[in-house]
C-alpha cells in the first residue's frame, strides 16, 4: 500500500522557517487529499493543514493560518508544509496523512507517515 515519509524537521529559533516534505510511494498520489497533523508531548494530535487532491483547496486552523502553507507537486509525489514565523508552541512531531477516504478536515485519514520532529527554541 501507499507509504508516506516525512522529512525536513529540525531545530530553529523562534521567528524562523522550515519546510517539511512528505514523499509518497505509489501511483495514485494525485487522487488523494493530503493533511498535516502535529503532536507535542502530553498533548493530543492536532490538525495543522489540508490540501485537496488537485492542489486548489486548502484548510488551516486559526493558530497556523497565515504562517503555514501547504502545497503539492504531483510530478514528484510530494507534499510540502512551509512553516514561517515559527513559535515555541509549534514544537511537535509533524505527521502527514493521505490515501483513500482522507478528508479535508482531517476527521478521516487513510494512512500516516511516521513523523518528523520540529523544535522551536525561544
Amino acid at each position: 500500500q501507499e507509504q508516506l515519509v516525512e522529512s525536513g524537521g529540525g531545530l530553529v529559533q523562534a521567528g524562523g522557517s522550515l519546510r517539511l516534505a512528505c514523499a509518497a510511494s505509489g501511483r495514485t498520489f494525485s487522487t488523494y487529499n493530503m493533511v498535516w497533523f502535529r503532536q507535542a508531548p502530553g498533548k493530543e494530535r492536532e490538525f495543522v493543514a489540508a490540501l485537496n487532491w488537485n492542489g486548489i483547496s486548502t484548510n488551516y486552523p486559526d493558530d497556523v493560518k497565515g504562517r503555514f502553507t501547504v502545497s503539492r507537486d504531483n510530478t514528484k509525489n510530494t507534499v510540502y508544509l512551509q512553516m514561517n514565523s515559527l513559535k515555541p508552541d509549534d514544537t511537535a512531531v509533524y505527521y502527514c496523512g493521505s490515501g483513500p477516504g482522507t478528508q479535508m478536515d482531517g476527521r478521516i485519514v487513510g494512512s500516516w507517515g511516521q513523523g518528523t520532529q520540529v523544535t522551536v527554541s525561544s
